[in-house]
């Protein structure tokens, strides 16, 4: 007697792993969020100038502390005052709350976004998640100048 092997089951069983991994390397896509970035100029242009009254900071501490003010901190122009530096976190109850509030507050704000040296870069992801989750319209990613950090060290938050 001959022996015959149906393949019949084999066939379903290519087709069901083929069809598994097709539908994993569709759902294993990566989100991205789209961040443009200005194109650097090489002529010498003047800084863009803020309004204090627009102006928001965002200082990126240790410990996964956000510290904030409102307005410019310029010690060396007497006429603005000093600001009031306050500190939260990266929840909705947190920095998100304060953007809103700050939105509400002023209906054009920029705000400026400062990373210190024991900033995490998940505290830099968090940042620009909660800008697009408020849709905030302008932000910068700016370098910290030594007043502020000054400012970290003199509130003791």
């Amino acid at each position: 007697m001959s022996t015959r092997i149906d393949m019949t089951p084999m066939v379903d069983l290519a087709f069901l792993l083929l069809t598994f991994f097709m539908l994993t390397t569709t759902f294993a896509k990566p989100n991205v969020m789209q961040l443009t970035m200005p194109v650097k100029k090489t002529d010498d242009v003047e800084d863009t100038k803020i309004k204090n009254s627009q102006a928001m900071t965002i200082l990126l501490g240790k410990d996964n502390k956000a510290y904030y003010y409102y307005g410019m901190n310029t010690p060396t122009d007497p006429s603005v005052p000093k600001p009031e530096l306050k500190v939260t976190n990266y929840s909705a109850t947190g920095i998100r709350q304060v953007i809103m509030e700050r939105q509400r507050q002023q209906p054009e704000p920029i705000i400026l976004i400062k990373a210190t040296a024991d900033a995490k870069y998940k505290n830099m992801v968090d940042i620009l998640d909660e800008m697009n989750i408020t849709n905030q319209k302008k932000y910068a990613l700016v370098k910290i100048p030594q007043v502020d950090l000054d400012l970290i060290k003199e509130s003791a938050l």
